[in-house]
């Protein structure tokens, strides 16, 4: 995939899942894909981030629900570090870097868009702050050659940490303060041209509108039926989903929650990134046969509530329909 920087703006008109560019279900399908991840374990072989610029060094962190002012110069080392490890586990880097003055979170690019074997859904952000983010990432998908299917309108709400693939063709959305039953009934109406089914999974309350609390908060699936989740905020139906399907739930412990223990991005299945300081969590996951690698992240993601999944946009997963054998046509 070609690396471009300062995509031109362009307009764009709304499409519906009846208008694909490329063909209808599984149009993307083929060794020649560039873009399609609707997994959060397959390998990752294509990712984009933004690397934090001065709208990150927020004057007021209250105002952005972060603990402190995040240091400018120690987070881009810590993220020149994680971005380090996305290469060496084989991922290509891609960049957005158009300009978003005033706006901290938008260093969190896996929440304006979630990339399909289709095409981009370009959501619509919860958080007031960050509306304008969806945009420029649509741009940037453009300038990259990725068609957008679908974009969030009018009321809809829903941002990319309320989304988790449980497979290729189920996605589950938090119902929160960050994602509306109108964000959910606009993904059902975008997917369900592609063959994908929609679950809602109701969020808790926990401290309020202003705190960042998605899905993905309390859960990350990080192997075939394998995932680490903070029991006490899941819904009863969720956790009873969870084990129809037969996945083994790894806990996280109390003390490990509010430094991001749950959120862990896979790199494949069972080869795991997280945020350094969760040694419980950590050595739970190398127990279940989880190979487990960590960066620290004190100022980009302590500081700012944003971890390693929130810090990346998977923009190609490998499709491991197609290494299994399997006939979709």
């Amino acid at each position: 995939m070609q690396e471009e920087t300062q995509p031109k703006p362009q307009t764009r008109t709304r499409h519906s899942s009846r208008h694909l560019k490329g063909g209808g279900k599984n149009a993307s399908i083929g060794v020649n894909r560039h873009y399609g991840s609707q997994s959060m374990i397959a390998p990752l072989r294509t990712v984009m981030v933004r690397r934090p610029d001065e709208a990150f060094a927020v004057d007021d962190p209250v105002m952005w629900h972060y603990t402190h002012r995040p240091d400018l110069e120690l987070a881009r080392q810590e993220h020149d570090t994680l971005v380090g490890l996305l290469r060496q586990a084989g991922a290509e880097v891609i960049y957005h870097d158009e300009p978003h003055p005033d706006r901290a979170d938008a260093i969190f690019v896996f929440d304006p868009a979630i990339v399909t074997d289709n095409g981009a859904i370009i959501l619509s952000m919860g958080k007031p702050q960050r509306r304008g983010e969806e945009a420029a990432m649509a741009r940037r998908f453009e300038a990259l050659g990725i068609p957008l299917l679908y974009t969030l309108h009018g009321k809809a709400r829903a941002e990319g940490g309320d989304l988790l693939w449980l497979d290729h063709d189920t996605l589950a959305v938090g119902l929160g303060f960050r994602t509306n039953t109108e964000g959910l009934r606009q993904l059902r109406e975008a997917l369900s041209g592609i063959g994908v089914s929609v679950i809602p999974v109701e969020l808790p309350y926990y401290t309020g509108p202003e705190a960042c609390l998605h899905l993905l908060s309390l859960i990350s699936i990080v192997n075939h039926n394998t995932a680490v989740v903070y029991p006490r905020l899941l819904s009863v139906p969720f956790w009873q989903e969870l084990k129809r399907r037969g996945f083994d739930l790894i806990e996280v412990p109390d003390a490990e929650f509010a430094t991001m223990g749950p959120n862990v991005l896979a790199l494949a299945p069972g080869k795991c990134l997280m945020l350094a300081g969760n040694p419980i969590t950590k050595r739970r996951l190398e127990d279940a046969g989880c190979e487990v690698v960590t960066y620290t992240g004190n100022e980009l993601s302590l500081k700012a509530e944003g971890g390693p999944t929130c810090l990346t946009r998977p923009i190609l997963r490998d499709d491991e329909r197609i290494s299994n054998g399997l006939n979709f046509i």
